[in-house]
């Protein structure tokens, strides 16, 4: 009797019960709600980086325009231009030779094409080396750049913000050189149709055009210096190294170009297509001469941006 209960336990144990193992169950257990969250978690994400590295320029182009030292750069560069339209008025004796020089006292929109074949050689490089060299020793020197690497935004994408905020400041600087020239050049001189290099003389707003031309030419050969500084930035923790070291190269570049003996390393100093802004004075423009130097612009960001990505990117932040 015992043997046949068990034996009838036993049969009615494994009888499953059909709820248990009904689809219904299956149904409970599929992980459809789940793939719906990281689509929108990674749609979300975008935008909120976006938003972090817009706030991080605009935070970096206050601090810059608001710095007394960069203000003083570019009160520097707003009277440099007055100063030489002064000069050549006192000193104005009729002379419309066929330099740039000679021709302000003819008409004052040449000032701003002399403004720049002064300022080009040194005042404007320095302005950039101290904000480019600055960008990053400077905030190593400071003990602030472990805190802004603690940001989301990464070490990439900070050093695209240190050198977009370098563009801007060399944007704002040539535009402030061309707008200090333009009002010192209608106060100081007359002003109507423009002569060229070329001989060929155009209507004044064509001019205008022109000097927007130098302007964005300028800005682009200033950026390119502002590659090489960042670079040297990323090397040193000490700004005022990473200044001097900048002026040095471009001061070292400006002897090797004046230098016939060596002149097979002309086309390969960034300082040699500085001047080629002057294209802009022929007629027809020298679209040419001007693409050569901003693909030699080009090569000096790609190759100095390579190494500042490098070396940033792998070093120890220790301040």
């Amino acid at each position: 009797m015992s043997v046949h209960e068990n034996g009838t336990a036993v049969s009615e144990v494994p009888s499953p019960a059909p709820e248990e193992t009904g689809p219904s169950r299956h149904a409970e257990t599929r992980p459809e709600p789940r793939e719906e969250r990281p689509s929108v978690h990674a749609a979300g994400s975008a935008p909120g980086h976006v938003r972090h590295l817009t706030r991080l320029l605009a935070s970096e182009i206050g601090l810059t325009f608001r710095r007394p030292r960069n203000l003083a750069m570019l009160g520097v560069l707003a009277v440099v231009p007055v100063l030489v339209g002064v000069a050549v008025r006192v000193a104005s004796d009729g002379d419309a030779g066929g330099s740039i020089i000679g021709q302000i006292a003819g008409n004052g929109l040449m000032l701003t094409f002399a403004a720049f074949t002064v300022m080009m050689p040194i005042v404007l490089p320095l302005t950039v080396a101290v904000v480019a060299g600055d960008a990053i020793a400077g905030e190593a020197a400071q003990g602030t750049l472990r805190y802004l690497l603690v940001a989301p935004a990464g070490r990439t994408r900070l050093l695209l913000v240190k050198y977009a905020n370098v563009v801007v400041f060399c944007l704002a600087a040539c535009a402030l050189v061309a707008l200090s020239a333009l009002v010192a050049g209608l106060v100081l001189f007359p002003v109507g149709p423009v002569t060229l290099l070329s001989g060929t003389t155009i209507p004044a707003a064509d001019a205008l055009l022109r000097v927007g031309v130098v302007v964005l030419y300028t800005t682009a050969g200033m950026a390119a210096l502002g590659a090489v500084a960042l670079a040297v930035s990323t090397l040193t923790e000490a700004p005022i190294g990473a200044v001097a070291t900048s002026v040095v190269l471009v001061v070292v570049s400006q002897v090797l170009t004046a230098i016939p003996q060596v002149a097979a390393v002309r086309p390969v100093l960034l300082t040699s297509w500085w001047t080629a802004f002057d294209g802009a004075l022929r007629a027809p423009v020298a679209f040419d001469q001007m693409g050569q130097g901003l693909l030699a612009f080009a090569a000096y960001v790609l190759v100095f941006g390579s190494l500042a990505w490098s070396r940033f990117t792998s070093k120890d932040i220790t301040a």
